[in-house]
């Protein structure tokens, strides 16, 4: 996603842009099942939960790592289009 943005950016494709932005929607949701997942191993078995605290690091800071894509990948759009909505 990053590379992408950063392409999108570069070349002035808003089609790549886009295509960042809905990466996004499956990134969080990535996220949402890995948390949960992660949650369920330290309620069932409390010697996991320095482990998956750590997962849980891992997985938020990938999550904020496509956040951040697609905020590039919105000001590449609204350079190229001038829309201000980004879509």
């Amino acid at each position: 996603m990053l590379r992408d943005s950063l392409d999108a950016l570069v070349r002035r494709d808003p089609t790549l842009a886009r295509a960042v932005k809905q990466a996004d929607d499956e990134v969080d949701r990535l996220y949402d099942v890995v948390y949960r997942d992660l949650l369920g191993y330290m309620i069932n078995d409390p010697k996991t939960i320095e482990r998956a605290t750590h997962l849980l690091w891992v997985a938020h800071n990938l999550e904020r790592i496509a956040d951040r894509a697609t905020n590039v990948a919105e000001r590449a759009i609204f350079m190229i289009t001038g829309d201000i909505h980004a879509r």
